[in-house]
């Protein structure tokens, strides 16, 4: 069913298209060899070039245009062999240079697409439109004075990729899922952390309002916004205000706004700038950058395994789809799991992986980065389970004290004696005492109260201290109950 707003005079689609700044991950600028390192004392990371320095002439950064290709390839986007930067002209006092390279009539990447999946399970593909590469601006601090605004350079130059999207998106929900799973290949392909919080990934959000099967009406982009949840919520906001604003008779005006995280409305900012404001004209200190097609074919034959694909691997394996979604949401988690998987049950690996360990994470406030248990430990636990050196049960205590000690799991079984007991007749003695201990419950089971076989088996576990062998606890008892 289609997403609509419900307005006074009827119902209303939502039309969304989203444009994500995302900064590639690199150790100098696009143009300069200054560092990029997130965190540095402000303007301690500025070259002449980064300052807008007369005479300074750009050097384009290899590696830069590596990973924007890299990520072209992971959208299944046109790479384009022939690119040009252009210069965007505007006046910002934290753009030295008075504009800005980027790229406008010649990108490097083309059209591309990205599946997204909803909560309902159905999937739906999002059009790309393009890709093209530029520098970032520096950054203006508003609240460090009370009468000036502070302007820290160290984000100049740095190297941006513009991902902008067709708009195919039909609802908040679309727009969240879209931006979490671009922002998920980019980390899986190396070329940008998106870390939102750091603004390394931020979206303009272009939002229309219509009628079902109209035409598209006037547009207006909020601009920056640096997260998932708030990306939504920008969504039902100014679909909500433009709604209102049509309804009323008016007219939506094309603008650039801001999205208020504290009072949820989006807020005017500016009027729109078309094309022709920023008066575009090809740098001339830079010639066209022309790729060779066998480079851009050893970048494609490097590309890591992606989300999608692994996660088609994974169901195949016999995992359930929401293991393999879950698994495969970051590739620390998936990387984690594959050692832990590797010549092992692959459910059973997923098992612990997302009830055990996810749970310790939660509770100890660890990331997967940084497990409290390493994936080699979970994985000699896993052996023990199998070759019955120990009971699911006992390993789950084992666990807690791998999380406590860091010990590993054969070291502490060992040591606490905690093995499996499989002989049989320290089996049976410990069930007669049981059964002699619990003649009216026996009399009950023999007269047809079967359920009472639970309780047996859970006092003879209890009295063995949990290093019975299950089968063989089952298989004792009902020989001698029966």
């Amino acid at each position: 069913m289609s997403y609509t707003i419900q307005g006074a005079t009827g119902p209303w689609e939502v039309v969304v298209g989203l444009e994500v700044h995302a900064q590639v991950i690199s150790r100098s600028k696009l143009f300069s060899g200054a560092a990029t390192a997130f965190g540095a004392e402000p303007n301690s990371q500025v070259s002449f070039i980064d300052a807008g320095f007369p005479g300074m002439l750009p050097v384009i950064n290899r590696e830069c245009v590596a990973q924007a290709v890299r990520t072209g390839l992971g959208l299944k986007a046109q790479i384009n062999l022939w690119s040009r930067f252009d210069r965007k002209n505007y006046f910002y006092a934290d753009l030295p240079q008075g504009y800005q390279i980027s790229q406008y009539a010649h990108p490097i990447v083309g059209r591309g697409s990205v599946e997204i999946e909803l909560s309902d399970g159905s999937r739906k593909t999002i059009g790309i439109a393009r890709l093209h590469l530029e520098q970032d601006a520096g950054k203006s601090l508003h609240d460090q004075h009370p009468t000036k605004s502070f302007i820290d350079l160290n984000r100049s130059g740095v190297a941006l990729m513009e991902i902008v999207s067709e708009p195919d998106m039909r609802s908040p929900e679309e727009a969240g899922a879209y931006l979490a799973k671009l922002r998920q290949i980019l980390r899986y392909l190396g070329t940008c952390d998106g870390n939102m919080d750091e603004g390394s990934m931020r979206a303009d959000v272009n939002v229309s309002v219509r009628r079902p099967g109209e035409g598209f009406r006037t547009r207006c982009e909020v601009k920056n916004v640096n997260s998932v949840k708030f990306v939504m919520q920008a969504v039902e906001a100014e679909a909500r205000r433009q709604i209102e604003v049509w309804e009323s008779g008016g007219e939506v005006e094309q603008e650039t706004r801001l999205f208020d995280v504290a009072r949820g409305i989006t807020r005017s900012m500016r009027s729109k700038e078309d094309a022709h404001d920023y008066r575009y004209f090809p740098d001339p200190d830079l010639p066209p950058l022309v790729l060779d097609p066998a480079w851009v074919e050893e970048l494609k034959a490097s590309l890591p395994e992606l989300p999608d694909e692994r996660r088609a691997r994974y169901i195949a394996m016999g995992l359930s789809a929401y293991d393999a979604h879950v698994l495969t949401l970051e590739r620390e988690t998936a990387a984690y799991f594959e050692e832990v998987a590797q010549g092992r049950d692959p459910k059973l690996a997923a098992n612990w992986v997302t009830g055990e360990l996810f749970a310790a994470l939660n509770r100890m406030k660890r990331d997967i980065t940084d497990p409290p248990v390493s994936a080699r430990h979970l994985g000699e636990l896993l052996d023990l389970i199998a070759d019955e050196t120990i009971s699911g049960k006992i390993a789950k205590d084992v666990f807690e004290i791998m999380l406590e000690t860091g010990e590993a799991p054969r070291a502490i079984v060992e040591s606490r004696g905690l093995k499996q007991v499989k002989d049989s007749s320290a089996i049976e003695a410990a069930a007669a005492q049981v059964l002699a201990a619990h003649a009216d419950k026996v009399a009950e089971y023999r007269a047809g109260k079967e359920k009472l076989f639970g309780f047996f088996v859970g006092q003879v576990m209890k009295a063995m201290q949990g290093k019975g062998n299950p089968a063989l606890v089952n298989e004792v008892l009902r020989k001698l109950l029966g």
